[in-house]
């Protein structure tokens, strides 16, 4: 019923709260800069930081990047929630891809997300649901009531527990190089 509900406002370009494989996220349509603003403007965040986006599978992250290099095939797969920064992103709204043209994708791995981005059919920005300066929220407790009072939907999951810290963070080159920005 969540899923239902939270994708119908994914579709009407609304603003979600919603527990993520790790912390308490903000999410809309990953392919629509009018969402991107509201999230921009909801989270006080200077357009110059780009968000990451959530997708449900390898085979939807080949629709939003140009290539996948062979060398970060485990990260892909990886069981721990680990976001990737492909140097090249394709198909989605200009205000969730950096300057440079890259973009941080995460295959959601938890059953909640995995299944709200596979039934909406697109990838879905995924930010903290906090201003920015502020502390994540690892419980929904966590969250500033202002962020809760100007979203369009909130999941009502409150009692999920996530791995309560960020995912890795991790850089590819467009050279192939690899770094690890964030443990």
């Amino acid at each position: 019923m969540y899923i239902q509900e939270a994708v119908q406002h994914l579709k009407e370009k609304n603003v979600i709260l919603y527990p993520t494989d790790t912390i308490w996220g903000l999410g809309g349509d990953a392919t629509s800069d009018v969402v991107a603003d509201k999230i921009y403007h909801l989270k006080q965040r200077p357009q110059n930081l780009p968000f990451i986006i959530l997708v449900d599978s390898s085979e939807m992250l080949k629709n939003y990047v140009q290539s996948i290099p062979n060398q970060i095939q485990d990260l892909v797969t990886s069981m721990t929630p680990t976001t990737i920064i492909y140097p090249e992103a394709k198909n989605l709204a200009s205000k969730v891809i950096a300057e440079d043209g890259s973009i941080g994708i995460r295959i959601i791995k938890t059953k909640f997300c995995r299944d709200l981005i596979h039934h909406f059919g697109k990838p879905i920005i995924s930010t903290s649901a906090n201003l920015t300066g502020q502390n994540s929220p690892k419980e929904y407790t966590d969250i500033d009531r202002g962020i809760i009072d100007k979203v369009d939907y909130i999941v009502p999951l409150f009692e999920w527990t996530g791995t309560k810290i960020p995912s890795k963070v991790v850089r590819v080159g467009r050279s192939g190089t690899i770094e690890i920005l964030r443990h």
